[in-house]
């Protein structure tokens, strides 16, 4: 039998990520929320993906990013997104690891367990609040930092990116601060929320003169400033960027769909002249063929034994 079924394990996807953070231009990581959204995601090209706690938030409870969520609930998310994956990488949102040091290590390794191939652990008091709200703060550096080297020295293999909220309330000299010890305490890549280009600049070259030639991660994300006003790759990449991250996009893009269409069903009766992907379309996307073909093998190899017992009994 060699018809592949989609969703068999393939590669090591933190490995894969780890490739790319290191390469010499930003990689996209568009996010995703459910398997169909994660087949659609490979579909389109991407090389890796994301999953967002606000967005497990609003498709798993329906409430906004106030904490409300925790790691279990996106470890779980996560475990039925991965196998849709087919090896592409997935970073997943670990808010501030729902605790100290010692529950921030749980939650990496919950995580490894799931097939996160990374995570992003930041440095706000929980419960968090989403990035770009107000009234956010975070603790102090050395609880940050031992949250960071208790997820690094989980031994799970998978990336730690180190986020840090502090620029919006304590400033950027705070942001270089935490940089630098996050750095220390062995992280994989610096996630400066809220970061525009000259504060990301600012951030790698003290990286670079302490001798941490980290990579950085941006947030492309329509919470914040416009993302049609984000800045270019090119220019990302020239400030040290190399993941950028576009959490909600995907969610937005079909909530405001699925809404054109519940309103059509509502006024008409039925979705027609609503863009819709055809059934076919989506049974492909999901495996149908494949599936139908492993089911006929199946069929046929049975049928050959059977066959081939009865002969050898008559």
């Amino acid at each position: 039998m060699t018809t592949r079924v989609l969703g068999a394990p393939v590669g090591d996807p933190a490995r894969a990520l780890r490739s790319l953070i290191a390469g010499a231009e930003p990689v996209q990581l568009p996010g995703v929320y459910d398997a169909v959204t994660a087949r659609l995601a490979v579909a389109s090209g991407a090389r890796a993906v994301c999953l967002s706690g606000a967005t497990v938030s609003a498709v798993e409870l329906g409430l906004p990013d106030l904490g409300f969520v925790h790691g279990t609930d996106i470890a779980r998310r996560a475990a039925a997104i991965v196998p849709a994956l087919d090896g592409v990488p997935v970073l997943a949102d670990a808010d501030t690891g729902y605790g100290n040091a010692l529950q921030a290590r749980h939650t990496t390794l919950a995580y490894a367990a799931a097939g996160v191939a990374g995570l992003h652990l930041e440095d706000q008091v929980s419960p968090k609040r989403c990035g770009h709200l107000a009234g956010k703060d975070v603790v102090d550096i050395a609880e940050a930092a031992g949250r960071v080297r208790a997820a690094v020295e989980a031994g799970t293999g998978i990336v730690v990116v180190a986020r840090t909220d502090a620029l919006s309330v304590r400033g950027l000299d705070e942001v270089v601060d935490r940089a630098l010890a996050f750095a220390e305490a062995g992280a994989d890549a610096i996630f400066p929320e809220g970061a525009g280009l000259a504060e990301l600049g600012v951030v790698r070259d003290a990286l670079v003169a302490a001798g941490h030639d980290l990579p950085l991660v941006w947030n492309c994300s329509e919470a914040g400033a416009p993302v049609e006003a984000a800045p270019s790759t090119a220019d990302l990449g020239a400030a040290g960027v190399r993941v950028v991250i576009h959490p909600v996009s995907a969610l937005l893009a079909a909530a405001a769909a699925a809404r054109a269409t519940y309103r059509r069903i509502a006024a008409a009766g039925s979705a027609a002249e609503t863009p819709r992907m055809s059934w076919s379309e989506l049974t492909d996307l999901v495996g149908l063929p494949q599936l139908l073909q492993t089911e006929i093998e199946y069929a046929d190899n049975v049928a050959a034994a059977t066959t081939a017992a009865v002969k050898g009994t008559a």
